[in-house]
């Protein structure tokens, strides 16, 4: 049988005998009620019949012993007593009730020949045996009438009380019964569906174990039957999913760890708690560690906290940007120079994967950089002096030639002048990047507006920009606050970043200095709609000596030097540009 059929007749059975009971306790209240009803209403109407007689009667006895007769009152009082008596008779209920009005009636036609004598034989009255008796018996009669419907009265309250006890005790039979149908029938219920769910749900538990072999509960019920079937075929469908995909997911593992074991840089990477949970083989040989340390903390290990900061500030999406940062440790007795950089996996539903840490050795390249810098350094101090004497000589010399204008000889003097000038500018230039290189350069860090900062860049530039038709424009996002930043190598930074877009953008083209607040740091940036930088070259902007794009100038220290200064202040340089599209140099400051 059905599900819907079983319910639909389990229901019906106890909503049957519910209405059959309602209807038959219905029936027997209304039915007493009527019945109490009609016998009250003819023993009251006997009882208030013998009441009206008992009270005529004393009033024409009153009336008799008056000292004036006053027959118009004993007329209307004898003409009330026949019409109670009347009402009495109509209301007997048997034989009895019948017999005594009559035995009343005559009674009273005794009693009425007795009271129509004249007043003379009234004077007799009290004294006559005959009248007394006439009105005992009147009274006797009366009484016992009404005693006998006063019994009535009690006897017929009883019976209802007994009749109302057992219709009660018939309402309370139907509803044990109703009740007791309903027990058997939730039991029925819940014993033949309570136990296929549970063993589906012990099924269910099973499956979510991985262990898809379950055994399946038999149901009489056709839909429990069904669902049973259908849970059977979804346990083997995914044992078969799993077996056939179980091999692809190994090999994809596989194949993933491979390319995570063959890279160059370190990896490693770690759970959202911030733990290691992969370590590629460089990175083992770059910390020293094996997969002994899976679990732990990199901070621990290394005995830097610092390291653990940054993950937990990363993966609570509180991690200011750094760019690549350096790292120095001690491995197998000597100090290694590390670059790293932090990076977060996040699902498309927004929430933490992992993190990411890419390792990269560069003591070899530090140590190279710094040599490079005391070489720059000493070679720029001494190359000053001499190339500075040698212009003020050659500007005497020029000044003394008097070579006429347009001549060959004033041509010549002009270009040395030139390439004078940019031989100082090259050896200066080389001076101070290393002095920032090797913490020689000091800033001098003040409150700072940056409104006004951009206004200014803006304006120093605006001929420059206007002689190509190119138009600068500043936009800030909301409100800026003031930074503490050293406002003479800021703006150094600003017109380096300007005199590039220059150099690359062509006539018509656009420049754009934006600022916002970004949490705890000020990005500014600058954007042009230039030729942009190459994809390989993008990486290498920030090297000293390095000149990108299709059109050089300078030696390139400027963004070397541009990043330096950043660095300086506690913030770092980024770029991010697309060929024939432009570029946009930022540089993020902190509050």
């Amino acid at each position: 049988m059905k599900l819907r059929s079983r319910l639909f007749l389990s229901s019906s059975a106890l909503l049957t005998v519910a209405v059959v009971g309602l209807l038959l306790g219905l029936f027997s209240v209304l039915h007493l009620t009527k019945t109490q009803n009609t016998a009250m209403t003819r023993n009251l109407s006997i009882i208030q019949a013998t009441l009206g007689l008992s009270h005529e009667l004393s009033r024409q006895v009153t009336l008799l012993l008056a000292e004036n007769l006053d027959r118009e009152a004993l007329a209307a009082s004898d003409g009330h007593f026949r019409n109670w008596l009347d009402t009495a008779a109509a209301s007997a209920m048997n034989d009895a009730d019948i017999q005594a009005t009559e035995e009343i009636r005559y009674s009273y036609a005794t009693y009425s020949l007795l009271i129509s004598e004249p007043f003379a034989v009234r004077r007799e009255l009290l004294r006559n045996d005959e009248f007394g008796r006439a009105v005992d018996a009147m009274r006797d009669r009366i009484s016992a009438v009404q005693m006998r419907y006063v019994t009535q009265v009690e006897a017929a309250e009883q019976s209802s009380r007994e009749r109302a006890w057992l219709v009660a005790g018939l309402m309370g039979l139907i509803a044990i019964a109703v009740l007791l149908i309903g027990l058997i029938t939730a039991n029925s219920i819940a014993q033949r569906f309570g136990r296929p769910i549970e063993s589906l749900a012990r099924a269910a538990d099973q499956i979510g174990k991985g262990d898809f072999k379950v055994v399946l509960p038999i149901s009489p019920i056709a839909e429990m039957s069904t669902l049973a079937k259908r849970f059977g075929l979804m346990a083997a469908s995914l044992e078969e999913f799993r077996s056939s995909d179980i091999a692809a997911l190994q090999a994809e593992q596989k194949r993933l760890q491979a390319v995570l074991d063959s890279i160059d840089d370190g990896l490693l990477i770690f759970d959202c708690a911030a733990y290691i949970e992969h370590i590629n083989p460089v990175a083992q040989r770059q910390l020293s560690c094996d997969e002994s340390h899976l679990g732990q903390q990199l901070g621990a290990v290394l005995g830097l906290p610092e390291l653990d900061e940054q993950l937990h500030k990363l993966l609570q999406d509180d991690y200011q940007e750094h760019g690549e940062q350096d790292l120095q440790i001690e491995a197998d007795g000597e100090v290694r120079m590390l670059s790293y950089r932090l990076s977060s996996v996040i699902h498309d539903e927004g929430h933490f994967v992992c993190a990411v840490m890419v390792l990269r050795d560069v003591t070899e390249q530090r140590a190279f950089e710094r040599v490079r810098s005391e070489f720059v350094l000493r070679a720029s101090h001494e190359l000053r002096t001499p190339v500075a004497g040698m212009h003020m000589a050659f500007a005497l010399l020029q000044e003394g030639a008097n070579a006429a204008p347009g001549s060959r000889e004033s041509e010549l003097m002009t270009t040395v002048d030139e390439e004078m000038r940019r031989l100082v500018h090259l050896i200066n230039d080389l001076l101070n990047f290393s002095r920032y290189q090797n913490g020689l350069q000091k800033i001098d860090p003040a409150p700072c507006d940056l409104e006004p900062l951009l206004a200014n860049t803006q304006q120093r530039f605006k001929e420059q920009a206007g002689e190509r038709d190119i138009t600068i424009s500043i936009e800030t996002e909301g409100e800026l606050p003031k930074v503490e930043l050293d406002r003479l190598q800021i703006e150094r930074v600003l017109d380096n970043l300007i005199g590039n877009a220059l150099r690359h953008t062509d006539t018509g083209g656009q420049i754009i200095l934006r600022a916002r607040r970004k949490s705890e740091r000020v990005i500014i940036g600058i954007e042009d709609n230039g030729e942009g930088i190459p994809y390989s070259q993008q990486a290498r902007v920030f090297e000293p000596f390095v000149q990108v794009g299709g059109k050089k100038g300078g030696a390139g220290l400027g963004l070397a030097l541009c990043k330096e200064i950043v660095q300086l202040h506690g913030g770092y340089m980024g770029v991010l540009s697309k060929p024939g599209k432009g570029a946009h140099f930022y540089l993020a400051l902190p509050l």
